[in-house]
Parts: C-alpha cells; sequence; structure tokens
C-alpha cells in the first residue's frame, strides 16, 4: 500500500499533505500492531526554502532531515530561533571535514558508515560534549555509487564504533536499491538490528515508507508526498 502522492492533488497544502502521511503511518503502524507514536514521521525538507519549510512548521511539525550540512547550516539556524523545539537530522553522506559543523547543528545523525568518520564524531563528541543520536548505514544492496557498510560487515563495524570508538549507536539506516522490492532488503536490516541489540530502523521514504512501518521501522523519511515534487 502507498500513500498517495502529492502530484496527484497539486492544490493540497503541505499541511494537508503532512496530516495525510501522518494518516498512513498510523493506520500501518497499527496494522503491525504497534501505536503511531512508535514511529517518527521524518520531514525531508533538502531542497526546499524556509518558506516552503514554513507551513510545515506552522502545521506543528518538528522532526526535518536534510541531506548536506552546508545546505542546512545556511536555513535552519533562523527557523530554530522563530519555531522552537526542532529536531534536525542529517540523512546524507557526511564528509569528515564537516563533522564539526554537524554535530553542532544536528540532533541525528543517520550515516555513519566508515572508521575514519567514526574517529572523527568520536573526537569531536568528546571535545565539545553534545552528543547528537547516531544511526550507522548499511548499504543492504551493496551498490558501489551508495554510502554505508555491507551487510557482511555490519557487526564488526558496529561492534567497532561501539568499542573502539566509544560512540552510542542507537540504530541502523538504510537505502534500497530503487530497482529492487524494499520490503527484503526493510527485513534484512530488522534482522542486522535485532542481532545487534539495536531497536531504533530508519528505513521508508514517501514511495514505501508503509511497507517499512509493517516491518519494524522507528523513523520513515518522507519528502515529495509532504512537500513536493523537487525541481
Amino acid at each position: 500500500m502507498n500513500a498517495a502522492t502529492p502530484t496527484s492533488a497539486p492544490l493540497q497544502s503541505a499541511g494537508a499533505r503532512l496530516a495525510a502521511v501522518r494518516h498512513a503511518c498510523d493506520r500501518a503502524a497499527a496494522e503491525s500492531g504497534r501505536k503511531g507514536g512508535d514511529v517518527t514521521l521524518i520531514c525531508v525538507s533538502k531542497t526546499f526554502g524556509s518558506e516552503e519549510i514554513a507551513p510545515v512548521l506552522e502545521a506543528g511539525h518538528r522532526v526535518f532531515g536534510e541531506n548536506r550540512v552546508q545546505e542546512a547550516s545556511g536555513k535552519w539556524p533562523a527557523l530554530q530561533e522563530r519555531f522552537g523545539g526542532v529536531s534536525l537530522h542529517l540523512i546524507g553522506p557526511l564528509q569528515s571535514n564537516k563533522v564539526r559543523e554537524a554535530v553542532a547543528l544536528f540532533d541525528v545523525i543517520h550515516t555513519l558508515d566508515r572508521p575514519s568518520l567514526a574517529e572523527a564524531l568520536a573526537r569531536e563528541i568528546d571535545r565539545t560534549g553534545r552528543k547528537p543520536e547516531l544511526f550507522i548505514q548499511v548499504n543492504t544492496g551493496e551498490e558501489p555509487q551508495k554510502a554505508g557498510v555491507t551487510p557482511a560487515d555490519a557487526d564488526d563495524f558496529i561492534a567497532r564504533c561501539r568499542g573502539e570508538f566509544g560512540l552510542e549507536i542507537i540504530g541502523l539506516m538504510c537505502i534500497p536499491p530503487v530497482q529492487d522490492p524494499p520490503s527484503p532488503h526493510f527485513a534484512l536490516l530488522g534482522k542486522i538490528a535485532a542481532r545487534n541489540g539495536l531497536s531504533r530502523l530508519s528505513m521508508g521514504m514517501s514511495g514505501d515508507f508503509e511497507q517499512a512501518i509493517m516491518l519494524g521501522a522507528t523513523h520513515v523519511r518522507v519528502g515529495s508526498a509532504i512537500f513536493g515534487s523537487r525541481a
């Protein structure tokens, strides 16, 4: 089952689309024996400007995702000053030279994927005392162009982040290959998380977030179904 896409109702407001996505999240959670509150809806605001994000904030939503540190730092400080209680999630690749900015700006980082980044994050967390929540990205499709540790390497990397780098890992994230049915990838991520004692799963986007919730997602990353199509 899939939520209606924003293009099917071009005159619908962002607030109305947000309400529809929230309802779909609650329904999927209920059908899988969970509560709607068990799922965090991350509104993916990458590429959208402050004037497009403001209506979603005005509708009461406070959890947002961005792909790039530089883009987020250019628009979110002013929005956070205007609207209190915002939780900002980094859902795109993080370069090691952007770690200082990322730790200062983001509350959650979903894309920890290599030892050098783990080391840089550990160093900055120790320096500042600020501890964003951390997800490890798993490349479930083993796509060479995509970030993330392979499923075969995930257990060792999780253990290394916890032991060698002293990082508190809260969950796993994945982005299934576009050409694949997403459910097997969601199920695989859940299995890796379970055997490593991790209860949070960041998976599911505009086209498949309901399937992800049915398979245990605790965080879904939804952009176009709320903000409309990107240029």
